[in-house]
């Protein structure tokens, strides 16, 4: 199911933010061990390479991912939806979010690497056009990790 939704550019170091990206680590440290969880933490967030998006619904925070430009491809780190808003279509609109941002900033390509505990976030990159690819950038294969890309051109 689609609601409204208003996806902006914001910046993650705002209380509602933090809350969220807690819930999201939180979530991930219950599912993985330490050395498997690969998330970037505020301060990266905040650098000018990466563009942080949050998905609100009647101003509330329910959603955020990043788009983290590197040399050649994008990566979408920190894609995360509040429990309490999880299945409403929120995660696809982020997705299509960054996507849009990745092609306006002439990436190529977008890379990804989720969780093998996490079939429905497996499933929205499948059903987007993500396709499985061994480990990419600073990455190692890791028996919890599958990593994706999907091309943004022809």
């Amino acid at each position: 199911m689609i609601i409204n939704v208003a996806i902006e550019r914001e910046t993650p170091d705002q209380p509602d933010v933090l809350r969220l990206l807690a819930a999201g680590d939180a979530l991930s440290a219950s599912l993985y061990p330490p050395e498997s969880n690969h998330m970037l933490d505020v301060q990266a967030l905040l650098d000018p390479a990466v563009t942080f998006f949050v998905a609100r619904v009647n101003g509330d925070v329910a959603g955020c991912c990043a788009l983290v430009r590197k040399n050649g491809y994008g990566e979408i780190k920190r894609m995360f939806v509040d429990e309490a808003a999880r299945g409403r279509g929120i995660a696809r609109r982020l997705l299509v979010t960054i996507e849009e941002a990745a092609r306006a900033a002439g990436l190529p390509v977008l890379r990804l690497e989720t969780g093998t505990r996490q079939p429905e976030a497996q499933q929205l990159y499948r059903s987007s056009g993500f396709r499985d690819i061994p480990p990419f950038g600073d990455y190692a294969a890791d028996p919890y990790s599958i990593f994706m890309e999907k091309p943004l051109r022809g």
